[in-house]
């Protein structure tokens, strides 16, 4: 139904804008210098009028539709008031289930009747919603097109309701920021209620996995992150061993040396290795490069794990290289061409110019490209979920398995998860980390930038 309802408002949209254009044509007579506006612009004013008003009420319908719903089919339940959170979600969630046709056991009565009651509550909302959105589109472009006359200010109001909107898309992802923050911050602190916050920064051992069900058997439980922290330093650090030389290098070749027609071909096929999933990254590390890398270890005598640091840092370099060389690339063609010019008018040879003239010119821009690939190394996921081991280990032997935050994070929250023990919990806290890595260096990287951008 929602696809239809915003179907409803483009068509309303388009029908709107091609009466209120026309609208102000015939007003305007034979001279359109006599309008305010132009058709256009009156034109927009009427999509704005017809299709926000109508798409903002929808928004907040959708946004707070099924926490009205299961409120009052919760109310509507028998013996509902004695539950508690974690069993009013239990039985919510069954009666969706029911209503959905998922059917594991056979229900009780009072489910039943409580998705008979959901089934009607749907039904009635989907009908308000339509009818709500339709008055409000109707009456908006009715609005609209009444409006429009010769002395109508349709630019200045078009050009308020885009700043509007653009004020409104600021708000909305400095808000969504701050939940994310304040979400991880709130899981963080429950879980150092629970453990120590000096054994999880600088312990040793890291074994998350205890019983979170009185039927289960697992060990008491470790939550020293020092191993975790050592194993996601050295894959960002064998991914950045891969990705700056290369991704630097070939940066300076296709600015300083390549034929523009070459440079016209190679620059868009290396930058197609950004735009591959990262989970194709992951399949070429457990297929293609651990085994390649094993067989190798094994011809020459040393030992090579099957989930090798060196395979998911080696990869994950590949992935990095556009970064930083489109980057690099952005940081070299910055650099004035006379500062070239004059390298070579006194003397110096290409190579010459290069590492004594461009790269320290440059040297900013390059130093935030790698910044930024780092923070993108250590956040990195699917990679290393399928690529790095699942034991925390206190080694920096690259031919060794190790895990990271990121793997970590994924296998605590797989299967059974229970908010209120600290395996679950202990995601929050690694999440947090790694969110305070990255935004350090994010900030770092812009201030280096921002700092030396107009130097050269």
């Amino acid at each position: 139904m929602v696809l239809y309802l915003l179907l409803f408002l483009v068509l309303a949209s388009l029908i709107a804008y091609f009466v209120a254009s026309r609208r102000a044509v015939a007003a305007a007579g034979t001279d359109l210098r006599e309008m305010h506006s132009r058709p256009v612009y009156h034109g927009m004013n009427a999509v704005v009028y017809t299709a926000v008003p109508a798409f903002i009420f929808l928004l907040f319908w959708l946004l707070f539709e099924n926490s009205v719903i299961d409120f009052l089919v919760l109310g509507s339940f028998p013996g509902s008031e004695a539950l508690n959170s974690s069993e009013k979600a239990l039985l919510i969630s069954e009666i969706r289930q029911v209503a959905a046709g998922n059917i594991f056991q056979e229900p009780s009565q009072a489910v039943l009747n409580a998705v008979e009651y959901l089934k009607s509550l749907r039904v009635t909302s989907t009908l308000l919603l339509s009818a709500a959105v339709f008055v409000l589109a109707i009456a908006g472009a009715v609005v609209a097109v009444m409006a429009v006359s010769k002395r109508f200010f349709a630019r200045h109001r078009f050009e308020k309701a885009v700043t509007w909107f653009m004020i409104f898309a600021s708000t909305v992802a400095i808000l969504t920021t701050l939940g994310i923050v304040a979400s991880l911050l709130f899981e963080a602190y429950q879980f150092f209620k629970r453990v120590p916050f000096y054994e999880f920064l600088f312990g040793l051992r890291w074994e998350p996995q205890i019983a979170i069900r009185a039927d289960q058997v697992a060990g008491q439980g470790a939550f020293g992150a020092v191993p975790v922290f050592l194993g996601t330093m050295l894959v960002a650090a064998l991914a950045m061993a891969v990705a700056v030389p290369i991704g630097i290098l070939s940066a300076i070749y296709l600015t300083e040396y390549a034929s523009k027609p070459f440079r016209a071909v190679v620059k868009p096929v290396l930058e197609i290795l950004a735009g591959v999933p990262t989970v194709v990254y992951g399949f070429f590390a457990v297929l293609t490069v651990a085994p390649a890398l094993r067989q190798l270890g094994t011809a020459i005598g040393m030992d090579v794990a099957p989930n090798s640091a060196l395979a998911a840092g080696g990869v994950m370099g590949i992935m990095l290289i556009p970064f930083i060389s489109s980057l690099s690339d952005d940081a070299f063609a910055a650099v004035p061409q006379m500062i070239r010019d004059g390298s070579l008018a006194v003397g110096a040879t290409k190579g010459e110019t290069i590492r004594r003239v461009l790269l320290p010119a440059a040297l900013p821009g390059i130093v935030g490209g790698v910044l930024l690939a780092l923070s993108r190394a250590i956040g990195e996921t699917m990679i290393v979920v399928m690529a790095a081991g699942l034991i925390a280990k206190m080694t920096v032997n690259p031919l060794d398995s190790v895990t990271t935050v990121t793997v970590q994070i994924v296998t605590l929250l797989i299967g059974d998860s229970e908010f209120d023990n600290p395996k679950t919990l202990a995601a929050f806290a690694l999440g947090l980390m790694l969110f305070i890595v990255t935004l350090f260096l994010n900030l770092i990287a812009l201030r280096i930038v921002r700092k030396y951008r107009e130097a050269y």
